[in-house]
């Protein structure tokens, strides 16, 4: 199986009450459960990303369920207006391969 890896595009300065984009991409194969594995036949386990979540400074600020007809390597877009300098956390949370996380920090100028 592939390395799993998330990914962020977060700007690195903002000004205090700046909206910004924010982009995340989690490298993920999201199986569905209905494959066969071609070698025994048998069922491959879904193994989706069903949870993300960002917070800035411990206060989750979007979320979302995320459900299996969602594409491989998953890509949230969304925006955040920056009250002050902090740090953006991110959480994927999967059927099979536990939670992933990663954080980013912005400054206010």
């Amino acid at each position: 199986m592939a390395k799993i890896k998330p990914r962020v595009k977060v700007p690195k300065k903002a000004d205090a009450g700046e909206v910004v984009t924010i982009k995340t991409l989690l490298s993920h194969p999201m199986e569905s459960g209905q494959r066969k594995d071609k070698k025994t036949g048998e069922l491959i386990p879904q193994d989706i990303v069903n949870y993300f979540s960002a917070s800035f400074n411990g206060e989750k600020f979007f979320e979302v369920d995320v459900k299996a007809a969602v594409s491989t390597n998953p890509y949230i877009e969304f925006t955040l207006k920056v009250p002050e300098s902090g740090t953006v956390e991110f959480l994927w949370k999967t059927d099979g391969d536990g939670d992933f996380t990663t954080e980013k920090k912005i400054k206010v100028s």
